[in-house]
């Protein structure tokens, strides 16, 4: 079975992709743009100073392991 197909159907059927294409290229770009503009109140600047209950003692390992908080690695002289 042969199906017909005109010009006109074709045309309607690309411009209908190109348009759904670029709608779903700007709601992408809109959440990436979100996502990377979030701000994070409740992050503090390293060490005792800016604690607000500092610890007795802080020697240089605490300093590097605040430092690097929250990263995934650990402070390589620990």
């Amino acid at each position: 079975m042969a199906y017909a197909t005109n010009g006109r159907s074709s045309t309607f059927v690309l411009t209908s992709a190109v348009v759904l294409g670029a709608f779903g290229a700007l709601a992408v770009r809109h959440l990436m743009n979100s996502r990377r503009n979030a701000s994070y109140p409740d992050v503090r600047p390293a060490g005792p100073d800016a604690m607000r209950d500092p610890p007795r003692s802080w020697d240089r390992v605490d300093e590097q392991a605040d430092e690097s908080f929250p990263a995934s690695d650990p402070p390589a002289n620990y």
